[in-house]
Formats: C-alpha cells, sequence, structure tokens
C-alpha cells in the first residue's frame, strides 16, 4: 500500500508540473498574439499609400511624422529607417532597410520558440508519469494480497495513464497554436519586405531624373523671345 500511495504523490507532482508549463504556455500564448496579431501589424495597403502620397508631394518630414505615430507597427518603424535615409545614395538606403529588418526579426520570434519546447516536453513528462508509475504499480502488486491484485493493478494503470493524458491535452492545443502563430511571424516578415521595397522604389524615382532635351539643354534667351 505504501507503494500505491507513493505513485499517488510520485504521479501528481507530474501532473502538477503538466499544468504549470501549461499556465505558462497561456502566458505567452496571449503575449504572441497580442503582439503579432494586434500590436505589430497595421493596415499596410493603407499606410502604404498614405505614405507614397507624402512621398510624391515630397513631405518627407510628415511621412516620418507619420510612421512615429505608428510606432508599435513594425513596418512603420521600418519604413522610419528608410524615409530617415531618403536623402542619401540608394546603398544607403537599402542598408537603412537591412539594419532595421535586423532589430525587428527578434521581436517577431520572441518567446515563440518556448511554446514549441513546451509541447515537446509535457509529451515527454506525460510518458515519464506513465512508465514510472507503470513500475511502481506492479511492484506493488507483486507483494499484495492475491484478491487485491487485479484491483490494485487496474487502479495504478489508470493513474499512469491519465499523465499521458494530461500532457497530450496540453501539448496538442499548444502545438496547434504554435504553427498558427509561426506562420503569422512568417506573413508579417514578407509584408514588411514587400512594402519596405516598394518606399525605396518611390524615394529612388523620386530622385532620378530621365535625360531630355528640354531639362538638360533649356532654351537660350535669343530662342525663348523668338519663339515668343
Amino acid at each position: 500500500m505504501e507503494s500505491i500511495l507513493q505513485l499517488v504523490t510520485e504521479n501528481s507532482i507530474v501532473e502538477f508540473l503538466i499544468c504549470c508549463m501549461g499556465v505558462v504556455s497561456l502566458a505567452l500564448i496571449f503575449e504572441r498574439v497580442k503582439a503579432l496579431y494586434f500590436d505589430y501589424t497595421i493596415k499596410s495597403e493603407q499606410f502604404y499609400l498614405q505614405i507614397k502620397s507624402l512621398i510624391l508631394d515630397d513631405k518627407i518630414d510628415d511621412a516620418i511624422t507619420f510612421c512615429s505615430t505608428n510606432k508599435k507597427a513594425l513596418l512603420a518603424h521600418v519604413t522610419k529607417s528608410i524615409l530617415e535615409r531618403s536623402d542619401r545614395d540608394e546603398n544607403s538606403i537599402n542598408q537603412g532597410l537591412d539594419i532595421s529588418l535586423s532589430e525587428i526579426i527578434p521581436l517577431l520570434g520572441k518567446r515563440l520558440g518556448y511554446l514549441s519546447m513546451i509541447a515537446n516536453v509535457v509529451t515527454l513528462m506525460g510518458l515519464l508519469g506513465t512508465i514510472t508509475g507503470l513500475i511502481m504499480a506492479f511492484a506493488a502488486v507483486a507483494d499484495a494480497d492475491p484478491t487485491q491484485k487485479s484491483e490494485l493493478l487496474a487502479k495504478g494503470i489508470s493513474m499512469a495513464m491519465n499523465t499521458t493524458a494530461l500532457g497530450l491535452t496540453v501539448a496538442i492545443p499548444v502545438m496547434i497554436i504554435y504553427s498558427f502563430l509561426h506562420t503569422k511571424q512568417n506573413a508579417l516578415l514578407e509584408n514588411i519586405a514587400e512594402q519596405s521595397s516598394k518606399v525605396i522604389d518611390l524615394i529612388t524615382n523620386r530622385q532620378y531624373h530621365e535625360f531630355s532635351k528640354k531639362h538638360n539643354f533649356p532654351k537660350a534667351p535669343n530662342e525663348l523671345d523668338q519663339a515668343s
């Protein structure tokens, strides 16, 4: 009977640890959902159209201010870094893009890997609890009264299997949510790269003047008089 009590105690510890990791995973999921779906996200098409309008009107300072008002959105952060270098050459602008992307990539993946780790660990903890419980259950049955062996064995196996069930109950939802969050992370990064490339194209084309006789060889004063 002491072994059966020890089995209950040991499994309770494993189940308690699994529950604790489940609570931690919930906190991580809440934080990541808030960041990836709300804080870091912005309506990219509307944002780009507003930035495009300001750039074409040569209102770079207003565009930078507009980005600053959306400071939590990562696209705004990257665009601001590009606009702050708009008076430089194309290589410097692209360098600003690379620097800003290197700053936001860690933010997108921050603490996301812990969810995958928790899903794997709680599964293994459930399996460990089951194996340990079965070993202790069979050991208890070996010294038990023959009339009670089947009952003790059934209770021991039932208790042992509970840890695996609990571990899978935590692991499966966490792994599914992790997959969605990882997909959202990649989608955000791709969207930021796409929109920021459009902004760079706008800036560089704004600075480029096509060769033409009209702009490079203006009429002489006498020619202007004759034309009039």
